[in-house]
């Protein structure tokens, strides 16, 4: 392999046009092939920008022909040419009009043959690419996304320093505390037996810095959380963190909707429209069966209560009687689609939701067909298709349960399966909305009692204070959700300063003063020495990646993910440690070490 001396790029690959031409360039990156036709040679030379011709022909020096006959695949040169018109142009790529006749070659890393060819879309299976992933960051179509990533992060920096927010580091290694999720746990070695806490999130942290006088904060805070892993969720992750003191509701609103305008036209030249639009959590529950509904189809639910409560069909009635409801959505033009054999399939996948099945309705040439039908008056079925909007052509699917939150979730869930079976969810669209008024105190069914459904330091609505002790259902939060396409892009809510209410929200949630006192007592400290109002919302950086390029994975915007498991292919971490380090730091582990 040769050594680069006194060899300096001039330019990445697709820096060059045909305004270059008679110039002479030096540039360096990776083989993508090498065509070799005796007396000619071509290679494409690759690097992050993409890709230019090099050119080997009668003219070239014999003895850096010899050497080009040498070269593969992903070997790493260093050529250094005249650009030229190309013969033969490439109207695909941006240099496609271009080459550079080589007068220097250098070699300057050689390759085996790789597992999977370095290619967009390349077919090699997930596993096997993960764990050669510095390969798989090769292939442009990842390469670009990295890069978009980069260009999010510094329009984002770039926008939250002209509003006046201050970057601050929190700390990685911290103090357990409940935040819903498992902590990973670091054990200490100067203090055996005690443990840190790697952050969930910088909440405490950012709300001590609103303390200390930094009214705006922001951070890129990597986050890690000890739990199942989706396609949407990976055990760290990095979350644009921000809060703001002398704020409320609005202005934390306002700032972000600002940033999206801005972040969207910058970095993929889409405009969104702003005010954003706003659902209330019982209106997006109410319509979508979501709290992160996906706005950009219609097929909205509708509630039968009214009409089913004494239709005659005993799984409908019995529904309302119990308080629990009956929901449907109406597949418009579908009966194409949704044969019976595919509403059968519909019928497994609200099942392992959790309902007991799916009523039907088929309005077909030959007339109204339905799985309960026998059960309803012709007067009834016609006002129930009146209320889904039904028309000839059209499916309607409904799900009751004795549980109406359920009824609303499941066919929710329903919806979203029916849109991907119909395709009528729009690619490239971007819908941007607020989910507000969250419900503060959430019911649990196995421990028959209301439980938080925020962290601890979410205010209540001031309308509401008056029900925290005699109706917690009727407690509302100044939470507030951004969700884009149906994902939750980030959550945020405005803080209590108050000592008085945070007393009392610790006891609704179960803590003693002695136990609140062990969990946050240096922040409550804090609180007693002059704490501004303030709130905040932390942005799922990954997720609003993902969603911009319209990724199926979060894999595909992080440079070094996880699979499912939580493992990594690549390092084959998580990995055991050997007996001394273990003794160190004063640990016994039930799986013997290596």
């Amino acid at each position: 392999m040769d050594f680069l001396g006194k060899f300096k790029r001039t330019g990445y690959c697709a820096a060059f046009s045909a305004a270059n031409i008679g110039q002479t360039v030096s540039v360096c990156g990776w083989v993508q092939r090498s065509r070799d036709l005796g007396s000619l040679i071509f290679m494409d030379l690759r690097d992050r920008t993409g890709i230019i011709q090099l050119a080997f022909d009668d003219t070239t020096d014999p003895a850096i022909l010899e050497k080009a006959k040498t070269v593969r695949s992903e070997f790493v040169l260093g050529a250094t040419g005249v650009i030229r018109e190309r013969s033969s142009k490439n109207p695909d790529i941006p240099t496609g009009d271009i080459e550079v006749a080589v007068t220097e070659l250098l070699i300057l890393g050689k390759s085996e043959t790789t597992p999977f060819e370095i290619v967009e879309n390349c077919p090699t299976a997930e596993t096997t690419r993960l764990k050669y992933r510095y390969l798989d960051l090769r292939r442009p179509d990842l390469q670009k996304n990295i890069l978009l990533r980069n260009k999010v992060t510094k329009i984002t920096r770039d926008f939250f320093y002209d509003n006046g927010f201050i970057e601050i580091e929190t700390p990685l290694l911290m103090k357990s505390t409940p935040e819903g999720a498992r902590d990973f746990l670091v054990p200490s070695r100067l203090h055996k037996g005690s443990f840190y806490a790697l952050p969930q999130s910088p909440q405490i942290y950012k709300q001590l810095s609103m303390v200390a006088g930094f009214d705006r904060y922001m951070q890129f805070a990597r986050c890690l959380r000890d739990e199942d892993l989706r396609a949407d969720r990976q055990p760290e992750f990095t979350q644009i963190d921000l809060e703001m003191s002398f704020v409320d509701v609005e202005d934390v609103l306002g700032m972000i909707e600002n940033y999206m305008s801005v972040l969207f036209k910058e970095a993929i030249g889409v405009e969104i429209p702003t005010p954003l639009p706003r659902l209330t959590y019982e209106e997006a529950m109410d319509r979508y069966g979501s709290d992160k509904p996906d706005t950009r189809f219609g097929m909205e639910l509708f509630n039968l209560n009214e009409i089913v409560k004494d239709c005659g069909f005993g799984v409908f009635e019995n529904a309302v009687a119990a308080g629990g409801s009956v929901r449907g959505i109406t597949a418009k033009n579908a009966v194409s689609v949704l044969s019976r054999k595919e509403i059968d399939k519909l019928t497994d996948f609200v099942k392992g939701s959790g309902v007991k099945g799916l009523a039907w309705v088929r309005w077909t040439d030959a007339g109204v067909s339905s799985s309960f039908a026998k059960f309803l008056s012709e007067e009834k079925m016609q006002a129930l298709l009146a209320a889904a909007g039904a028309e000839q052509g059209d499916v309607v699917l409904m799900i009751a349960d004795a549980k109406n939150a359920l009824a609303q979730s499941v066919t929710g869930l329903l919806r979203c399966e029916v849109a991907r079976k119909l395709d009528i969810i729009p690619e490239e669209k971007y819908n941007l909305l607020w989910i507000t008024e969250f419900p503060f105190f959430d019911w649990d069914e196995d421990l028959g009692q209301f439980v938080a459904m925020h962290h601890p330091f979410t205010s209540p609505l001031d309308e509401c204070l008056e029900y925290l002790e005699t109706d917690k259902a009727r407690v509302k939060a100044k939470a507030y959700d951004l969700v884009l396409n149906g994902i939750e892009l980030s959550s945020g809510s405005i803080r209590i300063t108050n000592p008085e209410l945070q007393a009392r929200m610790f006891k609704l949630l179960g803590l003693s003063p002695e136990e609140a006192n062990a969990k946050f007592g240096f922040l409550l400290e804090a609180f007693k020495y002059g704490a501004p109002p303030h709130g905040g919302i932390g942005i799922g950086l990954d997720r609003l990646l993902m969603q911009m390029i319209g990724a199926d994975s979060l894999r595909d915007v992080i440079p070094f993910p996880k699979l499912k498991d939580a493992t990594e292919p690549m390092s084959q971490c998580p990995s055991t440690v050997d007996a001394a380090q273990l003794e160190e730091l004063g640990i016994q582990t039930a799986v013997p070490a290596e």
